[in-house]
């Protein structure tokens, strides 16, 4: 069974994507086989993430027809620029083995260079225009930032992917893409980024929530599974990563039962209001100038 969402254009995406951040690419292309054999039918994966090539490569290999595999990826900082991010597009497709993506987004605000942003994103309505995607997006994107946007482009994103998970559901944000029609998608939807290098270390699992854990335990579901229906249920994409094919199985498994009001209640509680990745508004000079190889 595979859920879907209808996204502002008419596009429909798959709710629930595999992610491959952080996933060497040695491991990539086996993850992608493995979650399409599964029943996966959206891949989400990033120019920054080093791994396109691969996640071209496990599509290929699982004989799943390309017309039934939604592709994400991402445009990363050092490609803005509206020339730029053209080209970009056709780095990714490239890499990725196909002539379309059905959804291409910016992986950061990037708010030392936000005029480079206005530009890609120029670029990204060209592409759509041109029907050489489907859809079109951000990532990172707090309410100023899609203020700003949306005050000098012409489309509004289908999709703003953020940092989601129960210690930080960024009501505002979600509010924010709600009154324009862009559907939020959650990255470290089970709460993952609190082992990400450089901000993590200090940080509680949410995966070892007691209420989440119990919640779990009540329903015969990992914890993990919990949090991805709670994410599912309010209407969000999530693409949660792994390379272990018994994860990989686990977090798919989650469409044969549901929350009742009370545990999503209960779930929507735990939000710290704490950011555990980086925050959009700070400039990372040294990563948002690293340079995207051509092949």
């Amino acid at each position: 069974m595979i859920q879907h969402v209808t996204l502002n254009n008419g596009v429909t995406m798959p709710s629930l994507g595999l992610g491959v951040f952080q996933s060497p690419p040695e491991e990539t292309a086996a993850a992608v086989e493995t979650a399409l054999e599964l029943g996966y039918r959206h891949i989400d994966t990033a120019a920054a993430y080093g791994n396109e090539r691969q996640v071209g490569e496990g599509i290929r290999r699982s004989g799943i027809d390309r017309g039934e595999v939604f592709i994400e990826t991402k445009v990363w900082v050092s490609d803005y620029g509206f020339d730029e991010t053209l080209h970009a597009f056709d780095k990714a497709t490239r890499k990725l083995g196909v002539d379309r993506l059905d959804l291409l987004i910016l992986h950061q605000p990037a708010t030392d260079r936000f005029e480079r942003t206005i530009a890609a994103y120029q670029a990204l309505e060209k592409l759509l225009a041109d029907g050489r995607v489907r859809a079109i997006g951000v990532s990172n994107f707090m309410r100023h930032h899609l203020d700003d946007l949306l005050k000098q482009t012409r489309i509004v994103p289908a999709v703003n992917q953020i940092e989601l998970h129960p210690y930080f559901s960024q009501p505002d944000v979600q509010k924010a893409g709600a009154e324009h029609g862009i559907l939020t998608q959650a990255w470290s939807p089970i709460g993952g980024i609190t082992f990400y290098p450089g901000w993590g270390e200090d940080r509680r699992s949410v995966i070892e929530d007691p209420a989440i854990g119990a919640i779990a335990e009540d329903l015969g579901r990992s914890p993990a599974q919990v949090m991805l229906r709670w994410q599912l249920q309010h209407g969000r994409s999530a693409i949660p990563k792994s390379t272990n094919p018994k994860r990989i199985a686990e977090n798919f498994d989650v469409f044969g039962f549901e929350l009742t009001g009370e545990q999503m209640a209960a779930i929507d509680a735990l939000d710290t209001g704490v950011r555990s990745g980086p925050d959009p508004d700070v400039p990372r000079l040294e990563r948002f100038n690293m340079v995207i190889p051509e092949d």
